[in-house]
């Protein structure tokens, strides 16, 4: 059973899965600027204001975190799961991570914050 209350939990996974997202992303935007299309500018410019949102808010969970005094740190990765320390005012516990649940969790991400954009305009 765990200590962590489920909000300051739902906050590590977010350090776990935004710095993916931000990885993604960045590495489309890579794709998009090599790419061929005629126009890149309007894809470069979506690419890129998600990418300042989602550091906004990684900067934010990361400001929560040490005020909080909570950590997460990954300790073990195989094929098929990835462990995380996650460290919760001085308690340690470990979690295991689905790597293809990892994977849904960020596209799922990506999801949101796309269309929100997209949907904003």
């Amino acid at each position: 059973m765990t200590r962590i209350p489920d909000d300051d939990r739902d906050i590590m996974e977010r350090a776990i899965y935004l710095p993916m997202v931000l990885i993604i992303l960045n590495r489309d935007r890579l794709v998009v600027e090599n790419s061929p299309f005629k126009l890149k500018k309007p894809y470069l410019e979506l690419i890129e204001e998600t990418i300042k949102e989602i550091q906004r808010e990684l900067a934010e969970v990361k400001q929560y975190m040490k005020k909080n005094k909570l950590q997460v740190l990954e300790t073990e990765r195989d094929d098929a799961f990835t462990m995380y320390l996650f460290i919760y005012k001085g308690y340690e516990e470990n979690h295991n991570y689905f790597i293809p649940r990892i994977r849904n969790k960020v596209q799922e991400l990506m999801e949101a914050y796309l269309l929100k954009k997209h949907s904003s305009r």
